[in-house]
């Protein structure tokens, strides 16, 4: 799947540049066009990757490249007014080569977290293709107005993109790392699993192409619909033998002496299984699968450890499971030691982290508001408290 990803404030820019990354590493080519939006000038400096053409510097006149300072409402702002700015770098997209937007924000702070919905709202506007978001909430413990950003800004972006493609910091960061340390690794997390799953079908010269085939359409297809999706991911790597034929973990150690034929139920039982362990284990965004509207399984790794029979068992499973009729499968031969399976669920409405996250900023809207009558108050008194015989100058 050809992508144009809009990397959005800080975090955006920083996941399309870890995109970027992914890309050169994997050769996958999922990015044809990268671009990074900002209001603070030293987010933008800091990228590697994103070329300096397409960086686009937003919100001069008001904030003076200093950013927005976690107000999402001036965010929203700043990015209305300065939405042509945005188009000029947008017009240098080959669209007709691109499948998707893919706008990438933060949804806790502010200038992300409000620019994203104006853009994919804009995008929508002007383009036919379909326009993503992917959108990053914020952890519990980073604070309550991150929280009400990340409340009033998701459900305001989903209702402007196509489908929003959720990833939470909460269910990923580790005790006792460094911020940028965590956050690092959250970033190579969210490129793992939707770049597996958004490379599928994309073969390059001289690559293998797949029994089944997953291409940009059966990905379309699945987000279509509109909603929230998560996506589930789980691998076992492949070893080589003495030989150098494949021999792993994943086909309980057998295979013929070619080292070409592999053991077909041991194959089938363990892609079942890596199936359920991605279904189950770790989802981008935690949620009960049931109710699903829409799902598509991907496996890939080397041709020979993957079989229609255990991608198709993988897919009936799914669909008990979720007790969606549309759950579609394929495979992606890569060339890689490991076999993976990348599941992506879409229209999940049984989502317990999103309702608590609605109720903590109301909470948090509602304290704050209390706070600012009390300060007023008390600025009033303090003012006024025997001063009754002094007149202001004006």
């Amino acid at each position: 799947m050809k992508l144009a990803m809009i990397g959005f404030g800080q975090a955006g820019g920083k996941i399309v540049d870890r995109f970027l990354d992914y890309d050169d590493r994997t050769n996958s080519g999922i990015v044809r066009a990268a671009i990074a939006v900002n209001t603070a000038k030293a987010d933008l400096i800091g990228l590697d990757r994103i070329p300096q053409e397409n960086r686009v510097l937003i919100g001069q006149a008001r904030v003076k490249g200093h950013g927005v300072g976690a107000d999402n409402e001036l965010g929203a702002e700043v990015a209305e007014e300065d939405i042509d700015e945005i188009q000029n770098a947008i017009d240098s997209i080959p669209t007709h080569e691109v499948d998707a937007f893919l706008v990438v924000a933060g949804m806790g702070g502010g200038t992300g977290s409000g620019g994203a919905p104006v853009l994919a709202k804009h995008l929508k506007r002007i383009y036919t293709i379909p326009v993503y978001g992917l959108g990053v909430l914020p952890g519990t413990d980073e604070g309550g107005i991150y929280t009400l950003n990340a409340a009033r800004s998701f459900q305001t972006f989903v209702r402007e993109v196509d489908n929003l493609l959720v990833f939470d910091n909460d269910s990923w960061r580790s005790a006792g790392e460094s911020v940028e340390g965590g956050y690092d690794q959250i970033n190579e997390e969210i490129v793992r699993r939707f770049g597996v799953l958004f490379g599928a079908g994309e073969v390059q010269a001289g690559q293998e192409v797949a029994e089944s085939v997953v291409d940009s359409s059966e990905i379309i297809n699945t987000l279509s619909g509109g909603g929230v999706s998560t996506v589930g991911y789980a691998s076992e790597e492949v070893e080589l033998n003495n030989t150098g034929g494949l021999l792993s973990r994943f086909t309980g150690g057998s295979s013929s002496p070619s080292g070409t034929d592999l053991d077909a139920a041991n194959t089938t039982n363990r892609i079942t299984s890596l199936v359920r362990k991605a279904a189950l284990g770790r989802l981008t965004l935690p949620c009960e699968i049931d109710g699903a509207e829409r799902a598509l399984l991907v496996l890939s790794g080397p041709s020979n450890h993957l079989n229609r029979k255990g991608i198709e068992r993988g897919r009936k499973w799914l669909e008990e499971e979720t007790g969606s009729m549309e759950v579609r499968g394929g495979d992606y031969p890569r060339p890689v030691p490991e076999v993976s399976a990348s599941i992506l669920l879409s229209g999940v409405t049984n989502v317990p982290r999103i309702k608590r996250l609605q109720q903590v900023a109301i909470e948090a809207q509602d304290n704050m508001d209390d706070i600012q009558a009390e300060s007023e108050e008390n600025l009033e008194e303090l003012v006024e408290e025997d001063a009754d015989d002094l007149e202001p100058l004006f």
